[in-house]
Order: structure tokens, then sequence, then C-alpha cells
């Protein structure tokens, strides 16, 4: 299948630059599955949609704030950091001591992979430094990948502020590409669920933005299963298709946890016959790669690197809450493996004729 037949055309007005007044206030395109119908809404009459016995099931990571800005050391050029991944090491000694400067650095160290701008700067030894609020956090690139990414280690100044805790005084929300803006204090609110307690993600579970507390109750009332579980959106949620056929593309694993409760959750509606909606192509994907055993599913830990197009056969996921994704996107390629190419490309025509708003802070669709 070709990536050009999940094209579409997009006023760029249509992009959502920032988050509806109230998180229940977005619009919510309905689409039958079956039927390819679309029915005009708004998220907060997401029950009316729903039926008592349904499982809801969330991706509660959390975003922390991974963009980093310093300097260059010792030019003093700005430098831009994305952190994508932690990576694990087993190098007690700290920094100085690694890069032999001869001055012991009482502090903490972590190895993480990133994305680097000015990256034909970022050479290994660069050495770059972030600091605000007193704080400061020491770099120095160790390796350089594919696609502009970086290892890097990163170090805190003395004892008093661990790496963690210096990220996230300092580091910024790494708003996706398309929100032209630098991100502002609310946004450490805004791009996060209500339900976000799991620190992972670098980008936002974006079809659970629409949920508030008080919507979460109803639901529940109304006899709603809900349940929890992880998967950490990595940087490839943004990675682009540069292939010309959609079985050429490679998904980067994720990380994903679906404890014994959610499983056993997952198992009963399964036995039942009850829908089990996802509220995300995060979520879609996890519980999609989830082994079931003697009518069982089993309970996982660990990644996942599956790239669900048209062809993939549905073994959990029955219903969908999405956002609208890019053209040509490997998201875009998951809800049409879900609802049928045309339906969903259809769906998005109407969308644009109705003035939705797109993407990360954009409305949302409910596919059932």
């Amino acid at each position: 299948m070709n990536v050009s037949d999940f094209d579409f055309d997009l006023p760029q007005e249509l992009i959502a630059q920032e988050p509806s007044e109230d998180r229940g206030g977005s619009r919510l395109l309905v689409l039958s599955r079956n039927s390819g119908v679309v029915h005009d809404a708004v998220f907060r009459d997401l029950g009316n949609f729903l039926r008592a016995g349904d499982l809801l099931v969330l991706n509660n990571s959390s975003v922390f704030p991974a963009r980093l800005l310093g300097r260059r050391v010792p030019s003093g050029g700005e430098v831009e950091c994305l952190l994508i991944g932690k990576l694990p090491t087993s190098d007690s000694r700290t920094p100085n001591e690694r890069i032999g400067s001869g001055k012991l650095q009482v502090g903490s160290s972590e190895l993480w992979e990133c994305l680097m701008h000015p990256g034909q700067k970022m050479k290994p030894g660069a050495r770059v430094l972030f600091e605000a609020d007193g704080i400061q956090l020491h770099g120095e690139v160790l390796a350089r990948h594919f696609f502009g990414r970086r290892e890097i280690r990163l170090w805190s100044e003395g004892g008093t502020t661990d790496v963690q805790s210096a990220i996230d005084r300092i580091g910024h929300i790494p708003l996706p590409p398309y929100i032209r803006r630098d991100d502002r204090a609310e946004d450490r609110e805004r791009y996060q669920t209500v339900y976000a307690r799991d620190r992972g993600s670098v980008a936002a579970p974006t079809a659970g933005l629409h949920f508030t507390d008080a919507l979460l109750a109803a639901l529940r009332s109304g006899g709603i299963q809900i349940v929890e579980i992880t998967l950490h959106v990595g940087y490839g949620t943004f990675k682009p298709v540069r292939t010309d056929t959609v079985e050429e593309h490679v998904v980067d694993a994720e990380a994903i946890s679906v404890g014994p409760e959610a499983a056993d959750a997952l198992t009963d509606a399964r036995r039942d016959g009850r829908r089990i909606i996802a509220v995300g192509t995060t979520t879609t994907r996890a519980l999609e790669s989830l082994q079931i055993e003697d009518g069982r599913v089993v309970p996982a830990s660990g990644r996942t690197g599956l790239f669900i197009r048209p062809g993939h056969s549905f073994q959990i996921v029955s219903g969908l809450v999405t956002n609208f994704h890019l053209p040509r996107s490997s998201l875009l390629m998951l809800v049409a493996a879900f609802a049928g190419r045309e339906r969903v490309l259809a769906a998005y025509r109407h969308a644009v004729a109705e003035r939705y708003r797109f993407y990360s802070y954009g409305d949302a669709m409910l596919i059932v």
C-alpha cells in the first residue's frame, strides 16, 4: 500500500495552536465503524455514545519537560536538546572523573538519547550547560547516531539537585513542531491528561486531553468501567514516514506496562462480549501488543514496536477515542486500519469542511 494513499488536504489555520478553553468543550466527531456515518457532538457528551458495560482504557503516562535550552561551553553559542529516552549505564564514575578533568564532581549523572540543535556542532566531546533559577545542568555529547540523534551524559552541579529534579525545574514542555509558538507555564497543565501519573512521555497521549475529572466520574456513574495502562510516548510519534510504501516503515519501540488488574478487566470484557474502547492510538498499540493465552489477556511490561496498519486483525480493541492526525502518518494508518481508509478519510474531509481543529490541541473523534 502506498503512503500517498493516506494524504489529505488540510488548511494550515485548522492546526490548533492553543488548547480549547475547557477540556470537555472540545468538539467530538462520532464515526460509525460499520456504516461510515458521522455525527457532530461535544466531547463532554461522550457518555451519550457509550453504554453501560463498556470498558474504557486510559494511558496514564505523564509528559516531562524534555526540552532543554542552554549554551555550548566554552563558546556560549545557543543549543537546544530534546531528551528522547533515558539510557542504562553501569559507569559509576562522576562526569568529571570520566572526562579526566582532575576535579571531583559531587552530583548525580544520567545517560540520555536526545536530539540536539545545531546538530553539526554537537560532535562527541562537545560540552553544554543548561541553567535557570540558580540550577545548573551540565552535559557532554558521547556519541552521534542516525537522523540527528545523540548520546549525552547529564550531571547536576553539586549534590543539592539530582538530574531529574534539574530537568523538571529548567526544562520546557516539548510541544509538537506544528505548534508554532514557545511553550508557556500553562502548557505544563494543559499538555497533560488529568489522570497522568507515570512519568516518561515526551509527547502527550492527546486523545486523553479532553477528559475532565467530572466527565470520568459521570462515565463511571453511567456504568462505564475505566482502567489504566501505561505507554510512554516517544519522539517516534512525530517520526515521518520516509518510505514510499506503508509496509517498509518501521515504528520506534516504546515502553509499555499493563498490570494484572487491567489484564483481568480486559479478559472479563472480552469474555462477556463487552466493548473495549481505547483512549488514543498509544493505548491501542499497547493493548494490541498483548498476548492472549487460553482466553486470558496476559499482563506485560516491556517495549512494543507494533506497527498497526491496514490489514491488522484487532484482537482486543473494539472502539477508539482519538484526535485528528497528520497526513501520511503512522497514526493515521492505525486509525485507517481500525475503521477503513475510505471511511476515515471521508470523516476527515467532513471535519475539514466543518472547521474542526486538528492535531494535539485539536478536537477528537470517537469510532464505535
